[in-house]
């Protein structure tokens, strides 16, 4: 038999009426009473109907997730760590996929927002309007994305890249691509930010290779480009495209690493698994998934913040067989900017 308000109250020597405030409006109970309420509680497997909790706090209990792919493998592991997150604080998550549809997101976020406490944002597309539109809507927090005073998860994308390119140069790269994914993608513009910092840091020549999908399908679309970039080595949006990368380099005989070095961003689990396994920048998705959840608890408890809640997560790369000391018979070249 289900636990019941009632047999929480009599095990604690409260009245119902006192639990519900505890549990519900905690403030408004003295705070002995309180942790003696919770204890037994737990002790007794106690449940709060979230329905009838929502008729008392105004809240739903619900959490919005919007993110541009759910099949894109980097997505499933920040949900992940959303809904473990969420979980542990008793929240439902609802997942909407704009599938890679930037015009789609307004308009689930106007949606979405009657039907939860705040939204989460996953690699956003929107524009900067948009996004201010958005934080009208509802409570909002940005996985991937910076804007204005909107609360974000980010990561370190100059300590990435850097990473990167000290590990090319170590290997004897002076002339390195980027193949980078959508015109709107915040990550992929500072990340391409961060790579002319650390190229020229370095001495490297950088070669931006043109923009490209950020799926496999967008990798393969840029082999032709890259090859005539004349580059030792490419570093791509995501680990998505650097394995369609180097998918249509072998299918052009082209050798990785023997002839181009790959590197990708994201540390999909698929980047390992492919032979030869591709070095990659790790992002740590699952982190970012429950750092956003206490991002946006943060938001609720103080709506009135005048400093916006962020958090920046560190990368590591993780070098494994896609990279090599670089080619020593370049080809023609073509000129600092190549474009498929």
């Amino acid at each position: 038999m289900a636990v019941t308000i009632r047999d929480v109250a009599k095990a604690a020597g409260v009245s119902p009426s006192t639990v519900s405030r505890a549990m519900s409006l905690p403030d408004m109970v003295d705070p002995a009473t309180r942790d003696r309420v919770l204890r037994m509680a737990e002790h007794l497997g106690y449940r709060p109907n979230r329905a009838a909790r929502g008729l008392i706090t105004g809240r739903t209990g619900n959490i919005g997730l919007i993110l541009p792919d759910l099949a894109n493998p980097f997505f499933p592991s920040v949900v992940k760590g959303i809904q473990k997150q969420a979980h542990e604080a008793d929240y439902a998550v609802f997942v909407a996929d704009t599938d890679e549809n930037p015009g789609a997101e307004i308009g689930m976020v106007r949606a979405l927002a009657k039907q939860v406490d705040g939204i989460i944002l996953c690699c956003p597309r929107m524009s900067a309007a948009d996004l201010r539109e958005a934080a009208t809507c509802a409570p909002v927090v940005l996985v991937n994305r910076r804007a204005g005073n909107i609360p974000g998860v980010t990561v370190a994308n100059g300590d990435g890249m850097h990473q990167i390119i000290e590990h090319l140069v170590a290997l004897g790269h002076r002339r390195v691509g980027f193949v980078a994914g959508p015109r709107t993608s915040w990550s992929s513009g500072e990340r391409l930010r961060s790579l002319r910092e650390a190229t020229a840091a370095a001495g490297v020549e950088l070669v931006e290779i043109g923009n490209f999908a950020p799926q496999f399908e967008g990798g393969a679309a840029a082999m032709e480009a890259t090859l005539l970039a004349d580059v030792t080595a490419v570093i791509t949006y995501n680990d998505l495209v650097g394995l369609g990368l180097c998918s249509a380099l072998a299918s052009r005989g082209v050798d990785v690493p023997g002839q181009i070095s790959v590197v990708g961003i994201d540390d999909i689990p698929l980047s390992a698994m492919v032979q030869p396994a591709l070095t990659t920048l790790r992002i740590p998705k699952e982190q970012a998934g429950r750092a956003a959840v206490e991002l946006l608890l943060q938001l609720l408890a103080n709506p009135a913040a005048r400093t916006p809640p962020r958090c920046e997560l560190p990368t590591e790369l993780l070098v494994r067989h896609t990279t090599a000391a670089a080619h020593t018979k370049p080809s023609v070249r073509r000129g600092t900017t190549a474009r498929p």
